[in-house]
């Protein structure tokens, strides 16, 4: 006989169910820690929004470049960050671009850790369950026993999930302790560019026309080499990442702080609900979570 579950019989179970001011309370708890995970996760949007303009203005408006070659100050700039923009242009194959910067390959600023990657079956993950995460082509998939990168990097799509609707690459931001399967290119920033610097720069690039793959989408190591950066001196580089750094670095603690808190606020719902727990010490526990 198979194990089966009739329609019957679900008025037959019994679950716990607290009274009104209870089911309040554990209410009222549930939305403010709900609450808290999206202000953490709205600003972490505002916050990435800020860096993207900045990059933008910097590296695709060339605005403080065009400010000073009109014999203005770049606007919200102060006079040291400003003295280390060109006063003009000069002609590139891409069209007019900052005196002495230049286009070069993404290959020419990264390091990169695809020959680290390991591949874990689903069944060879369920069998090393643990805190690390494993992320695949385009997400978190799942948390094992151990890690291959450690630190800050940039993971780009490889097979499968290559690009979005509008033919930028899809990315991670991925930070601390981690695994990564042979679906996502593994980068960091390298010779003076930042990490964060290479995630901004290929967000804003379109990639479609370097996808490959009639039946299943592919971006080779060789054609991510194609893509191409535009590379600024050694100090403007150094200034934009001394400006988004402290915005990332908040970014990944609000990132560590809402995971922590849906995990409590996951964790001790059933508990409440039961009666197993009162609401003041749930309230206490999800403190401890900040």
């Amino acid at each position: 006989m198979i194990p089966h579950f009739k329609k019957g019989d679900f008025g037959k179970l019994r679950i716990p169910v607290p009274d009104a001011g209870a089911q309040a309370e554990i209410g009222d708890f549930y939305f403010d820690v709900s609450m808290r995970i999206a202000l953490l996760r709205e600003t972490n949007a505002t916050l990435e929004a800020i860096a993207q303009a900045l990059f933008k203005s910097w590296f695709v408006d060339f605005d403080p470049v065009r400010a000073k070659s009109q014999g203005l100050a770049p606007a919200g700039m102060d006079e040291a960050t400003a003295a280390l923009f060109p006063e003009g242009f000069e002609d590139s194959e891409k069209g007019p671009i900052p005196r002495g910067w230049r286009w070069v390959s993404l290959r020419d600023v990264v390091s990169i850790y695809d020959s680290k990657r390991i591949p874990l079956s689903g069944q060879e993950r369920a069998k090393r369950r643990g805190p690390f995460p494993y992320y695949g082509a385009a997400a978190l998939m799942d948390h094992v026993d151990d890690h291959l990168f450690e630190g800050t990097h940039v993971l780009v799509g490889e097979d499968g999930s290559v690009t979005q609707p509008d033919g930028m690459p899809v990315l991670q931001y991925v930070w601390g302790k981690f695994w990564v399967n042979n679906h996502a290119h593994v980068l960091q920033g390298a010779h003076g560019i930042c990490t964060e610097h290479v995630l901004l720069s290929l967000r804003s690039t379109n990639i479609q026309h370097l996808v490959t793959g009639a039946v299943q989408a592919k971006l080779s190591q060789g054609n991510m080499w194609r893509i191409d950066f535009m590379l600024p001196s050694r100090e403007v580089a150094g200034a934009f990442a001394s400006i988004i750094g402290p915005l990332f670095a908040r970014f990944r603690q609000n990132a560590e702080q809402a995971q922590s808190l849906a995990e409590v606020r996951d964790a001790l719902l059933p508990r409440l609900i039961s009666g197993q727990l009162r609401l003041p010490e749930a309230i206490a526990e999800t403190e401890e979570a900040l």
